[in-house]
């Protein structure tokens, strides 16, 4: 063959999402160990050292340093940038020296692999025609009955059937071995039961034991108080007791309601009632759901090691962890991405219908959960429209498309009940996101475009250097990633654009997207700009963003394993070193994320919520000591707490222990001993009580909280006549 010249070599670099056709240069010969053993004119410090990782462990570091330089309440910024520049130019030198690269990516199964051949049922477009007949008709008949939007035992009945029939039709069965019934009856006929322990299996189990104390520990005091969003989910919890099973709950501008089904759920299996713990929780436990898939992401798109690692960081961080103990819907978002990507990307690679099936039912599970999901349908059709772009999809691209259409057709019957929520409702389901993007609420502060800019900026730098003002879900002007998480995420991306470059692999570019694209529903909040960047609605982002630190820390630890036969007995030696590296930079990210959220987070909730829980208190001594707590009020001051919530820690959900300072009068009627709890600022109430009932005694609580005091106006019980 002719050799091609250096025009047929950069004409093959312009069309760069073809694989096909594309000309590589021959990489340059490096000897291999055997062609340079140790001779008298080599030194052994000289082999060590360029066989010694010092590039990608000086760019580590360095990274750390500009990092730690965005660190309040010190932030150095051009320090930061400087540091970081240098750690690019030594992260770039040890990449194309071999030192740190990312895992190749798991391999595709290819219609003419022998492990899945073409006549494998993965590659039929076969269906089952009888419940494929029966599921239609049940899914327009659950359409039509889920007016009045509220759940019944017929439309949930008919639902339900028209799901499974429809997923029935299209499910493919797949060769497979002994059942699992049959290795259960044939494990537990043994008279001697074994169990292996493997070392992977320890380090799993480690990692679950302290993702579980991080996400679980003091869940009942971080955080410590409700605010007015936790009563209006309590009072949709108590609607649903009280037999209204609604499809979307529209108290408080609207929401969708599988939080409130589950928080039901949740109080019902742990007796824990109708409560700010309850919420807190149901959110816990959601939160924790996500790792699981952490996991099986990482290890479909890289290996096992980078599936712990994204486990592991997700887990122990504050970003999430803060969002799943707010006791709102917020973990809603990333606990439906994660498995609507994992089984999207599974089904992409392996060609198999069954996990777009999948992928589907978690999507249309998603869009009843937190409505920042609303932006993932779209990201689906992008991530398949990057697919379809790339040679990747050569022989698969009619069928990727099919695959597609299943995938969109068994979410819209898992949507189904919301589907007709919304030709009934349109206004009240879209108002929450319009409100934020349009002019509902509040006519744009400048052009639309500016802010959109503006805010995808701030949004992208939320990770390494100001995750916001929203005190609720984040420690306020700082990033939104540890230290360490937040070098290794620049470091990732950097070495996922270099990937790209030479590889030019689909996922590479939808990793590197997805992030701008999950954070749309904060940044498109044009109208409010301020509440941009907002860790909850930009939660869906942590998936990839987790993935990426660690696939870069992987690709270290496997560059500081590599090479080690130059020197006898350097290979042990190497791999100690890979452990002690890894285990510092987890110490260091598991003390500042322990410091963020049970310290910093703690602390700086405490002062911006309002003391319902010893106003409660309060109450319920009053209760116990005087039989009932009807004659206890909280007189409604400005910017001062909800009434509803004291309410709530007396365990009374549904009550609103408000009364007016021009109601109080109405008190005089009431017999018994009485409480009133004013605002100290109220000097007005107060006269007004004293008026009203001179016997009243006035006292201050003291509360732990600096600036968080109320005053106690007592009325003892009139004395009955002699």
């Amino acid at each position: 063959m002719e050799e091609p010249s250096v025009l047929d070599y950069i004409k093959s670099k312009q069309k760069f999402w073809q694989r096909g056709g594309k000309i590589e240069l021959p990489p340059a010969e490096t000897p291999s160990p055997a062609s340079h053993p140790l001779s008298p004119t080599t030194s052994l410090p000289s082999t060590l050292l360029s066989s010694f990782p010092w590039r990608s462990l000086l760019a580590l570091a360095l990274a750390l340093a500009g990092q730690r330089a965005f660190e309040p309440p010190h932030t150095t910024a051009l320090t930061g940038i400087v540091l970081y520049l240098a750690a690019f130019g030594l992260l770039l030198w040890a990449n194309l020296r071999g030192e740190w690269t990312l895992h190749p990516l798991a391999a595709s199964l290819l219609p003419d692999d022998p492990l899945n051949p073409p006549k494998s049922p993965h590659h039929s477009l076969t269906m089952r025609r009888t419940p494929l007949l029966i599921g239609l008709p049940l899914a327009l008949a659950a359409f039509l009955v889920f007016g009045g939007n509220l759940f019944t035992d017929l439309n949930l009945t008919l639902w339900l059937l028209a799901l499974v029939f429809f997923i029935w039709a299209f499910w493919l069965r797949l060769p497979r071995g002994e059942s699992i019934w049959a290795r259960a009856k044939a494990f537990l006929a043994k008279e001697n039961w074994q169990i292996t322990i493997t070392r992977w299996g320890l380090l799993v189990l480690a990692a679950v034991a302290l993702v579980l104390f991080f996400r679980l520990h003091n869940l009942n005091e971080v955080p410590a108080e409700p605010f007015s969003d936790h009563a209006e989910k309590i009072l949709d919890v108590y609607d649903i007791t009280q037999g209204q099973t609604h499809i979307f709950f529209e108290r408080n501008t609207g929401r969708e309601g599988l939080q409130m089904y589950w928080t039901l759920l949740i109080a019902s299996v742990f007796g824990t009632g109708l409560s700010f713990f309850s919420l807190k929780l149901g959110t816990a436990l959601a939160g924790l759901g996500i790792l699981p898939y952490m996991y099986l992401l990482g290890k479909e798109i890289a290996n096992r090691r980078v599936g712990l690692l994204a486990m592991l960081f997700a887990g122990i961080a504050y970003w999430p962890n803060i969002i799943s103990r707010a006791g709102l819907r917020f973990p809603l978002y990333p606990l439906f991405v994660a498995p609507t990507l994992y089984y999207l990307l599974r089904g992409l690679r392996t060609r198999s219908r069954n996990a777009f099936i999948l992928s589907g039912l978690f999507l249309g599970l998603g869009l009843h959960g937190y409505s920042p999901f609303r932006i993932v349908p779209f990201i689906v059709v992008i991530a398949v429209g990057l697919y379809l772009l790339h040679s990747q999809s050569k022989g698969a691209r009619k069928q990727a498309v099919i695959w597609l259409s299943l995938l969109a057709l068994v979410s819209l019957f898992v949507f189904l009940p919301l589907l007709r929520y919304i030709l009934e409702n349109p206004a009240a389901f879209n108002y929450r996101a319009f409100s934020r993007l349009g002019t509902i609420e509040a006519p744009l502060p400048d052009s639309g475009w500016k802010i959109f800019f503006s805010n995808l900026w701030n949004a992208l730098r939320m990770f390494n250097w100001d995750d916001g003002q929203i005190w609720v879900v984040s420690v306020t002007g700082r990033p939104a990633l540890d230290v360490v998480s937040g070098a290794l995420f620049v470091i990732g991306i950097i070495l996922l654009l270099v990937r790209y470059v030479r590889r030019r692999h689909w996922l590479d570019l939808f990793l590197l997207l997805s992030i701008p694209l999950l954070l749309l529903p904060s940044i498109l909040s044009l109208a409010f700009p301020a509440e941009n960047p907002a860790l909850n609605r930009a939660a869906g982002a942590l998936v990839p963003v987790f993935l990426i630190v660690g696939l870069a820390l992987d690709g270290l630890v496997t560059g500081l394993g590599r090479r080690p036969e130059l020197v006898e007995g350097s290979g042990r030696a190497r791999a100690a070193l890979a452990w002690v590296v890894t285990g510092i930079l987890l110490v260091w990210s598991m003390s500042q994320n322990y410091d963020l959220v049970f310290k910093q987070y703690d602390r700086a909730f405490r002062l911006g919520a309002w003391n319902s829980s010893e106003m409660g208190a309060v109450i319920e001594q009053f209760g116990q000591t005087y039989g009932s707590t009807d004659n206890a009020w909280i007189v409604p001051y400005p910017h001062w707490v909800d009434t509803r919530l004291p309410a709530i820690w007396v365990g009374i959900p549904n009550r609103d222990m408000a009364t007016w300072r021009d109601d109080l009068g109405d008190t005089l009627t009431v017999p018994g001993a009485k409480l009133f709890i004013v605002k100290p600022e109220d000097t007005e109430t107060v006269a007004t009580l004293h008026q009203l009932y001179p016997q009243g005694t006035l006292s201050r609580y003291t509360s732990d909280i600096e600036d968080r005091d109320f005053l106690i106006f007592f009325v003892p019980a009139a004395e009955p006549p002699p």
